[in-house]
C-alpha cells in the first residue's frame, strides 16, 4: 500500500517541492497550513462576538479577534501567491536541470533515440511552456488554493466534533465522496492514455510547423499553409475531443454527488437548527456551528485535482526518465591511455551492430574492415547502408553487440573514453551551430586565436566575420550564416580540432552544402591538413571521394568493393556503375558547347 502511495505522481510532486528549494518549500507549507487554519478560527470568532452580543458581554474583545483573523485572511493570500509562483520558478528551474543532466551525462546515444522514452521526454521537455497547461509558477498558485480549502474545510469538520461525533463524519464523508465519484469517471485516467499521448505529439508537430523558421519556406512555396493550420486544427480538436470526452461519464457521478452532499447538509443544518430551536446549544455556538458546516464545503473536488494532476505528469516523468536513461545510453569507460601518436590503425573485426530501439535487423553484419594509420578512406553506399553507423561507433557512441574495433591492436573499449573522443575531430551532417561566438563555434573547448584563424583560412571562411561575433541575429550585432557557410564553420571546427592535437577525422557528408568545385577545393585543403591523420569519409559525391587512398562500397551492412579509385572504375563493379550515373549528369553534349558545367573527370 506504501509502494503504491510512494509511486504516485502526486506524491513525486509533493516531494520534489522541498528538493528544489527548501526553504521556500517550508514558507509555502506553513503559509497554506495557516490559511487552511483560519476559516475555522473565523467561525469560532463570529461564534464567540455572536455570544457576547447576545449575553451583553464587552465586545471589544471579540471584535479584535474577528478583525485580525480576518486580516491575516486578506493579508496571507498575495504573500502566499508570490511564494506559490517563487516555489514554481525553482522546481521548473530544478526539474529541468534534473532532466538536462539525465539527456546529457550518459556517454552514449541510445536514450535519446528510444521511442519507448518519447512520451515522458516530450511532456518533460515542453511542461513549462503553456503548451499543454499552465506554466508551473501558475499552477502551484491554483494547487495551493485548492489545498488551502481543503485544509480549512478539514479544519471545520474538526470543529463540529464538539457538536456532534456523527455531524462532521457526514458532511465531510459526503463532500471527499465527490473527488472519488468525480475522478472514477475517468477523466483523469483517459487523459493519460496512448492515444491522447500520439494526438498531442501530433498537435505539437503541427504547431512546430507552423511557428518554427525551418519550415516556413517549403509551407509557402508547396501551398502548404491551409494544410498546415487545418492538420493543427484538426489534431487539436481531436486532442481535446479526447481529453474531454469523460465528462459526459460524470452525469451519473454528479447525480449521486448531488444527492449525497443535500442529504449530508440537510440532516446537519436540520439538526442545528432544531438545537439552537430548542435551547440545547446557544446561539453563539450556532454560529459558530453553522459556519464550520458550510466551511466543510470547501473538502468538494474542484480545480485543484485538475491543477495537481498536470504539475505532477512532468515531475513523474523527469523522475522517471533519470534511471530509464542512464542504462539506456550507458557506455564502459576503459582506463587504457590513448597514444599521442597523431596516425592510427583501425579495425572493425566481425562487427555485428543493430540500433537498440530499430526494426531488429542489423545495420552491420560481420563486418570487417581495415584502415591503415595516416590513410584516408572514403565510405560510399545506398541510404541505410551503415555509413553514418560506422561513424557513430568509432566516436563510440553505440558499442556493437558482437565483434570489436580495435585501434592499434587494443579493443577500443579499453580506452578512456574522453581521452578517446578527444582525439577525433568529426563533422556530421546535423552539425551542431551554436548562437556563440565565431570563435566558440570553430573551438569551443578553446584554442588559440591563431589557429582559429588557420582552421578558418583553410575552410575557406576567412572571411565570414569576426572571430567576437555571435552568429545569431537574435543578437545586437549578431550575423547569420547561409547553410555552405555554416559547413565551412563546421570544417573549420573539425580542423582546429586536428591542430589541437586529434588524430581521427570523421567526415559524414561533410560539404553537402558546397558546390562542386567548392567542395573539391575543401577537400584537398583537408586531405593536406590532415595528412598525418587517418581519415575516414562518407560522401554521395564521386568529385570528393576519388581523392581518397582507398574507397570502400557498403551495401546492407557488408563491404563489397575496396580499392582505389582507378581500381574500383577498372573493376567495372557496382562502384564504377554509381559513379558512371552521377557523371552523366556533367558531361557536355555537342550542342550544350559553350554553357558553364563542373566536370567530374
Amino acid at each position: 500500500m506504501l509502494q503504491r502511495v510512494f509511486e504516485r505522481k502526486e506524491w513525486k510532486f509533493f516531494a520534489a517541492l522541498p528538493k528544489a528549494a527548501p526553504g521556500l518549500a517550508l514558507a509555502w507549507w506553513l503559509a497554506l497550513l495557516l490559511r487552511g487554519a483560519l476559516p475555522a478560527a473565523f467561525a469560532i470568532a463570529m461564534g464567540v462576538l455572536v455570544g457576547a452580543v447576545h449575553r451583553g458581554d464587552p465586545l471589544a474583545g471579540p471584535f479584535l479577534l474577528v478583525g485580525a483573523i480576518f486580516i491575516l485572511l486578506q493579508v496571507l493570500n498575495p504573500i502566499h501567491q508570490a511564494l506559490s509562483a517563487n516555489l514554481g520558478d525553482r522546481t521548473a528551474a530544478w526539474l529541468y536541470d534534473r532532466l538536462t543532466e539525465a539527456c546529457v551525462r550518459p556517454p552514449g546515444m541510445g536514450h535519446l533515440e528510444d521511442p519507448k522514452l518519447t512520451n515522458d521526454l516530450t511532456v518533460a521537455r515542453d511542461f513549462d511552456l503553456g503548451m499543454t497547461g499552465p506554466p508551473l509558477a501558475i499552477s502551484m498558485d491554483f494547487i495551493a488554493s485548492g489545498m488551502v480549502e481543503i485544509v480549512g474545510g478539514i479544519a471545520c469538520a474538526v470543529i463540529l466534533f464538539r457538536y456532534a461525533w456523527w455531524a462532521p463524519i457526514l458532511l465531510a464523508g459526503a463532500w471527499a465522496a465527490t473527488h472519488w465519484l468525480l475522478r472514477e469517471s475517468a477523466i483523469w485516467r483517459d487523459r493519460n492514455t496512448e492515444e491522447v499521448r500520439g494526438a498531442q505529439r501530433d498537435a505539437d508537430y503541427a504547431y512546430r510547423l507552423a511557428v518554427d523558421p525551418p519550415a516556413s519556406k517549403e509551407l509557402r512555396l508547396f501551398g502548404l499553409v491551409g494544410w498546415t493550420i487545418d492538420r493543427f486544427v484538426a489534431r487539436r480538436t481531436r486532442l481535446h475531443e479526447l481529453q474531454y470526452a469523460a465528462t459526459r461519464l460524470r452525469e451519473k457521478p454528479l447525480i449521486w454527488s448531488l444527492l449525497l452532499v443535500v442529504g449530508a447538509n440537510i440532516a446537519v443544518f436540520w439538526a442545528l437548527a432544531s438545537g439552537a430551536a430548542n435551547g440545547k446549544i446557544s446561539l453563539g455556538a450556532a454560529v459558530a456551528y453553522m459556519q464550520s458546516a458550510v466551511g466543510v464545503s470547501m473538502i468538494a473536488f474542484g480545480g485543484f485535482s485538475w491543477a495537481l494532476d498536470g504539475a505532477a505528469a512532468p515531475v513523474a516523468a523527469v523522475l522517471r526518465l533519470e534511471p530509464a536513461m542512464r542504462p539506456a545510453g550507458a557506455l564502459h569507460s576503459g582506463n587504457r591511455p590513448v597514444s599521442t601518436k597523431r596516425a592510427h590503425e583501425i579495425r572493425l573485426r566481425d562487427v555485428t551492430f543493430a540500433y537498440p530501439t530499430g526494426p531488429g535487423a542489423p545495420v552491420l553484419e560481420h563486418f570487417d574492415l581495415t584502415i591503415p594509420a595516416g590513410s584516408s578512406l572514403a565510405i560510399v553506399g545506398q541510404n541505410g547502408a551503415g555509413k553514418t553507423t560506422i561513424a557513430k561507433l568509432l566516436c563510440r557512441l553505440y558499442d556493437p553487440q558482437s565483434g570489436g574495433i580495435e585501434i592499434d591492436g587494443a579493443d577500443l573499449r579499453e580506452f578512456d573514453l574522453a581521452a578517446w573522443r578527444s582525439r577525433i575531430a568529426a563533422v556530421f551532417q546535423d552539425f551542431i551551430r551554436l548562437e556563440l561566438p565565431l570563435r566558440e563555434n570553430v573551438a569551443p573547448a578553446g584554442a588559440p586565436d591563431d589557429v582559429v584563424r588557420a582552421a578558418l583560412e583553410s575552410a575557406g571562411a576567412a572571411n565570414l566575420a569576426s572571430l567576437d561575433t555571435i552568429l545569431s541575429r537574435a543578437y545586437d550585432d549578431g550575423t547569420d550564416l547561409s547553410g555552405g557557410q555554416w559547413q565551412r564553420v563546421a570544417l573549420a571546427r573539425a580542423l582546429s580540432a586536428v591542430k589541437m592535437g586529434a588524430g581521427l577525422v570523421l567526415l559524414d557528408e561533410p560539404t553537402a552544402q558546397l558546390d562542386v568545385r567548392g567542395e573539391a577545393e575543401i577537400f584537398d585543403r583537408l586531405l593536406s591538413a590532415t595528412r598525418h591523420c587517418t581519415t575516414i569519409l562518407i560522401s554521395h559525391r564521386f568529385s570528393t571521394v576519388r581523392h581518397a587512398d582507398r574507397i570502400c562500397v557498403l551495401e546492407h551492412g557488408r563491404v563489397i568493393e575496396l580499392g582505389t579509385h582507378a581500381e574500383l572504375v577498372a573493376h567495372g563493379g557496382r562502384y564504377r556503375t554509381m559513379f558512371d550515373l552521377q557523371a552523366e549528369r556533367f558531361i557536355v553534349p555537342e550542342d550544350d558547347e559553350g554553357k558553364t558545367y563542373d566536370v567530374l573527370s
